[in-house]
């Protein structure tokens, strides 16, 4: 078979986040394991000499179109049809509504139906933002509903789309997401130089409103008064969001040494931050998986969570759970983060086992199945 992939957002540089990483990890394994298929890759400008081939059956295509636009709709169908593929995967669910192509989709979560915030969070005018929401519904409607079948990245994302949508759950195959093994001792990142300074805490991902950002500035204000020494580091892609955070800090008094925002760090970056935090901290209010508190277990660095959506079930009794409105119990989990007898550490070889797994070879075995018995889904 031709398989099509839609790798725009291919690598979390590019990409964002989990997205990002879960197409280029997907793209990554496939060119190790099929070399039976042929695939034609679809990516961005920004991407396309980053992803690289090892499999003599891969292509790469150049469709320099950004995500979320009206010109996706209307480019991507043609180039697709060009590629004369047999079908397509589209990794998130921004597809193409013209395209007469059959597809599976990976849906990871519902956040713009489920979070009334994100949903109304925008750079744009009311009027302009109203119409891209109308055409998110247009969209994630063809998705669900002319998808042949639907990846979901958890059993807590199948119940959201089974709820809002009301298809046969036969037509999802829950794949868990997997998590890079843990990179040994970074010696060539200094902390310093990022300027951050041990002890702190870590949050890595992005400033969205559902990742509940507020409400871990609101537990730190109230900690760093008894613990001033401890600094925060937020590690991510600098936005309106993040400044917004920054604004937030100030009015809540958190000094201005004590909290270090720090934009798109590497991966060396981010392996040596994961090893030397005293804490990691997942406050999100929505989250359809949830890598990065995986991948601090994977370094044995304790983790503390909202216990919400998606996250109990991914992080199981490996981190400590806090309600996401409840800034008095996040502040009692930073404070006995610092105890020399801090229960935290029962958690860290738990953590590690979970981390381990959650494997990519694993995902893209079960994603390569869907692939091969596409006619019969």
């Amino acid at each position: 078979m031709r398989i099509g992939i839609d790798a725009r957002f291919y690598g979390p540089r590019v990409g964002g986040g989990g997205i990002g990483r879960y197409v280029a990890e997907l793209v990554t394994h496939l060119q190790l394991i099929d070399k039976k298929n042929e695939y034609v890759l679809f990516l961005k400008k920004d991407n396309f000499h980053e992803c690289v081939i090892t499999n003599p059956n891969f292509y790469k295509q150049l469709v320099d179109v950004h995500w979320y636009t009206i010109a996706e709709q209307f480019r991507m169908p043609r180039e697709v049809s060009h590629a004369r593929v047999d079908f397509m995967h589209y990794p998130h669910w921004n597809v193409p509504i013209f395209s007469k192509t059959p597809f599976l989709v990976t849906i990871h979560d519902l956040i713009l139906l489920e979070d009334p915030k994100s949903a109304r969070a925008s750079t744009r005018g009311p009027i302009v933002h109203g119409f891209k929401y109308a055409g998110f519904r247009t969209v994630i409607e063809t998705a669900i509903h002319k998808s042949r079948h639907i990846i979901s990245v958890s059993e807590y994302t199948k119940d959201s789309i089974l709820n809002h949508f009301g298809i046969r759950p036969e037509k999802i195959t829950v794949v868990h997401n997997g998590v890079q093994p843990p990179k040994p001792s970074v010696r060539d990142v200094s902390l310093t130089s990022l300027g951050v300074y041990e002890p702190y805490f870590l949050y890595i991902g992005n400033a969205y409103p559902h990742k509940n950002l507020e409400m871990m500035l609101h537990a730190f204000s109230e900690f760093v008064r008894h613990f001033p020494h401890v600094q925060l580091v937020i590690a991510g892609r600098r936005d309106v969001f993040s400044r917004q955070l920054e604004t937030e800090a100030e009015e809540l008094g958190i000094p201005i040494g004590s909290l270090r925002f720090i934009d798109l760090p590497t991966d060396n970056e981010i392996a040596a931050l994961y090893q030397k935090a005293k804490l990691f901290i997942f406050p999100s209010r929505i989250e359809g998986f949830g890598i990065p508190p995986l991948e601090a277990m994977s370094y044995g660095t304790p983790v503390a969570a909202a216990m919400t959506s998606s996250l109990p079930e991914v992080l199981k009794d490996s981190a400590r759970f806090f309600e996401p409105d409840d800034i008095e119990a996040l502040t009692r989990i930073m404070q006995n983060a610092m105890s020399i007898n801090s229960n935290l550490e029962t958690k860290v070889e738990k953590g590690k086992k979970l981390a381990s797994s959650y494997s990519w070879q694993r995902a893209t075995e079960a994603t390569l199945n869907l692939y091969n018995n596409f006619r019969i889904l």
